[in-house]
């Protein structure tokens, strides 16, 4: 967990652990020293993913609006952007993993998952606590909850994803050069539990009324909040058109949030059931040139900021000549970084692009 000291009056606040793909977890303190230098109060995360960035400008004192168009995330907006004060009793957790007698519970996961990514009895308990969550009537509990049940569940998995059936790898008995053995073989509740102590502890109240949203970014109503700063963290294209699809990547986390639904969305044509993609700019390496024109059109009263990775599509050069289009100031900052599962002859630079 990350620390921040925000004034006198408040205790070091702290961000939990995540096990997803391209966080910037580790980038926020190069990320503060940038945004320490820019005016704004009212900032809009447009693609919020882990909720690491909005945390950081929550931390700051700003009021966040946090958006991602992924389910699943914005309950994570939810449970660490959005509330202010609400915890999930540590002592209740035991009753989430427990049948109870007045709910008729249904074996989705255990039957249409079977041998992709979890055990028998994991899925089992899966189509337990879930339907347990559902039910929650507090949203911050709720969303807390489907928090920890999240990084409970990605834990689990080889590589943090969902995108291959590939169960087998946590039995192989082979040498191992990733993942974490002794962490697969830990029961989901014990990691829920350790997930959800680390949500409670990152609850805090920067005396702002913080936003969770989610929308496809292109239908957020610019007129129906003041805002000073958009900062865009879109989908990455690496320089060979190899894209970052996170409604695939995650599917399965999407899938635990639309439970009742789930049957309906899945392409059964694939071996790990994932859900029916979803076309959209962000995922076209022949739109998304578009893609960045359109968003910058859309929020150029804004001062925009743009993480990015080099090389990418479109390169560095190609978003500063069109954010150049809507903006006269362009900053551009940058820091060596290596992401999760890149080698190191693949590493890259981490560029921030700001427009004012």
């Amino acid at each position: 967990m990350i620390n921040y000291n925000l004034n006198e009056d408040t205790a070091k606040i702290k961000f939990p652990s995540t096990r997803y793909q391209g966080s910037k977890l580790k980038l926020l303190p190069w990320l503060k020293s940038v945004f320490m230098e820019i005016e704004f109060d009212i900032v809009l995360d447009a693609f919020g993913g882990t909720g690491a960035i909005a945390y950081l400008f929550k931390s700051l004192g700003k009021r966040v609006i946090y958006n991602d168009y992924l389910v699943s995330n914005y309950y994570i907006g939810k449970a660490l952007i959005e509330n202010k004060s609400v915890k999930y009793d540590v002592k209740k957790i035991k009753g989430l993993f427990q049948i109870k007698a007045e709910i008729s519970y249904k074996d989705f996961i255990q039957n249409i998952f079977k041998g992709i990514y979890y055990t028998d009895e994991e899925n089992k308990t899966l189509d337990i606590v879930v339907q347990n969550i559902m039910r929650l009537e507090n949203i911050y509990e709720k969303s807390l909850c489907y928090f920890a049940l999240f990084q409970a569940c990605l834990q689990k998995r080889p590589f943090n994803l969902f995108h291959r059936k590939n169960l087998n790898l946590r039995f192989n008995d082979v040498k191992r050069s990733f993942g974490n053995k002794r962490t697969w073989d830990t029961p989901i509740q014990q990691l829920f539990i350790q997930a959800l102590e680390q949500g409670n502890e990152s609850v805090f109240d920067n005396r702002r009324e913080n936003q969770a949203l989610n929308l496809n970014i292109f239908d957020f109503k610019t007129t129906s909040d003041r805002i000073d700063l958009i900062y865009c963290d879109p989908p990455y294209f690496s320089n060979k058109g190899v894209g970052v699809d996170y409604h695939s990547y995650y599917h399965f986390l999407e899938g635990l949030c639309h439970y009742d639904h789930w049957p309906d969305l899945i392409d059964y044509q694939t071996k790990h059931r994932r859900l029916i993609p979803v076309k959209n700019q962000w995922n076209d390496p022949k739109n998304v040139v578009l893609a960045f024109d359109q968003l910058f059109n859309k929020f150029q009263d804004f001062i925009i900021a743009v993480s990015y990775r080099n090389p990418g599509i479109p390169s560095i050069r190609e978003v500063i000549d069109i954010l150049a289009s809507y903006k006269k100031n362009i900053s551009v900052s940058r820091t060596p970084y290596k992401y999760v599962l890149t080698t190191k002859k693949n590493q890259t630079n981490e560029v921030l692009i700001i427009g004012q």
